[in-house]
């Protein structure tokens, strides 16, 4: 699949994994792809952690309640760290977003399916600190996403889109010359 149809085919999924173990070498592609990506100022604030022994799994899936991702095989965990980059700007909002969209791909071309989980894991139960206090990631680090890996159980259901020119104009905001439908 080249790259604009596997944009085009990636959605969230949030149902069911087979049991199916993923390959290390895949979760390396992955996350290779993650580090790959760009960074304000080259800073590389990004840092992962893949997760795929089943006991520290199962460890690890205890911690967030309510529960998601109980049946991935494998799972990602995106690490940021707040620095500036430029004057009193941080980037890392926009490092690790595009970090976690290029393994969101990956993920794709390679057959399995994820669904990326933040707000969950920020929110105010602080479950990405517990998850990164397991994991014994040090200070400066906050746990900011997680990524489950595996293989649809279920069917994949696609999200409804917008059309495009609700949403994408040429030369102004709603300007009529837009000429895809």
């Amino acid at each position: 699949m080249d790259i604009l149809n596997i944009i085009d085919d990636r959605t969230s999924y949030r149902g069911r994994y087979k049991d199916t173990k993923v390959a290390r070498e895949d979760l390396i592609e992955i996350m290779r792809a993650g580090l790959a990506a760009p960074s304000g100022c080259n800073k590389q604030t990004t840092s992962l952690i893949a997760l795929d022994e089943p006991e520290l799994l199962a460890e690890v899936k205890d911690l967030i309640d309510p529960p998601i991702c109980q049946t991935a095989p494998a799972i990602i965990c995106v690490l940021t760290q707040r620095v500036c980059a430029y004057r009193d700007k941080c980037f890392a909002v926009q490092d690790y977003s595009a970090a976690i969209e290029n393994m969101l791909l990956a993920i794709k071309s390679l057959g399995y399916e994820s669904c990326w989980y933040e707000g969950h894991i920020t929110d105010d139960d602080r479950i990405g600190e517990r998850i990164a206090k397991r994991l014994g990631v040090p200070d400066g680090y906050e746990l900011v996403c997680i990524l489950p890996v595996g293989i649809a159980d279920e069917p994949v259901k696609r999200a409804k889109k917008k059309a495009f020119n609700e949403r994408a104009w040429f030369n102004g905001f709603e300007k009529s010359e837009n000429v895809i439908q």
